[in-house]
């Protein structure tokens, strides 16, 4: 799989019509996706530049572009629900993923957010992640090796539960941890355990409940900063002239996001300072 240049066999294309509806083939030579409007031979869509119209043998007009990793995670199957872009965009940057890191991540879900990391952390890079049901694992491995066109060499799955995992079970401290679980308070002594000293530890969390706790968790265990916790709101627009205005939809919540660093061992955190109320 090609991730530039001229379409190829085996690529992923997004077949874009006049009314923004997608449809996504994998290029086979040969072979014919069939629409309402006519076949659209793959041999009229491989070795043309990205960017280009096909048309069906009823002239209707398709654009054709490579799938994007965002357009991937939102039509891959799912085992369960994905993190969405916008929360795997702040989790990339305020988590500091960066090239050449060992990142360890647990409840894998669907693999989207395994798959970002990947990217994030490049060929240098480790990302291991940790899943409870082998049904969901599968679904990961699945929609992984799909994209990559194949099971990427700096990628672990492994089938268990992050609080019976040890230093020694993953080759030593890694240099971030990001979990996706129901309750994630229940690892935090494996967190502590498994992260290096000023790394990040991020969970990604649905409900208020489960913001509490974690947030609460988190302090208890008086080796991380004070925790931070946010969300973010994305609304787009509709640019049409004079009728240029937000559109009625938007992604709202999703989840929270919860952000702190592994203090050195035996250093206890400052106690936070609060302004008292007058």
């Amino acid at each position: 799989m090609a991730y530039s240049g001229p379409f190829q066999a085996g690529d992923r294309v997004q077949l874009t019509d006049p009314k923004r509806r997608h449809a996504t083939i994998v290029l086979v030579p040969g072979e014919h996706y069939h629409t309402h409007k006519g076949r659209i031979a793959h041999d009229d869509i491989i070795g043309k530049n990205e960017g280009t119209v096909v048309k069906s043998e009823q002239g209707y007009e398709y654009l054709c572009f490579r799938h994007l990793l965002v357009d991937h995670v939102l039509s891959m199957p799912r085992g369960a629900a994905v993190i969405y872009p916008k929360d795997s965009a702040q989790i990339l940057v305020e988590g500091d993923i960066f090239p050449g890191a060992r990142v360890l991540e647990a409840g894998a879900g669907s693999g989207a957010l395994s798959m970002t990391l990947l990217r994030a952390v490049g060929e240098q890079g480790e990302v291991i992640s940790y899943e409870i049901r082998e049904d969901h694992l599968e679904f990961a491995e699945h929609n992984v090796d799909e994209f990559f066109g194949g099971r990427p060499n700096n990628w672990t799955p492994r089938l268990g539960d992050l609080k019976e995992v040890t230093p020694e079970d993953i080759g030593g401290p890694v240099d971030r941890i990001i979990l996706d679980m129901l309750a994630p308070w229940e690892c935090l002594d494996a967190v502590r355990e498994l992260l290096l000293p000023g790394g990040v530890f991020m969970t990604y969390v649905a409900t208020v409940p489960q913001l509490m706790k974690v947030m609460e968790g988190i302090r208890e265990q008086q080796c991380f900063t004070e925790p931070r916790a946010w969300e973010s709101l994305v609304r787009d627009w509709r640019v049409e002239g004079l009728a240029t205005r937000p559109e009625h939809r938007m992604n709202a919540h999703t989840a929270f996001l919860v952000w702190t660093r592994r203090l050195a061992d035996g250093v206890t955190p400052p106690r936070p300072q609060r302004k008292a109320r007058k």
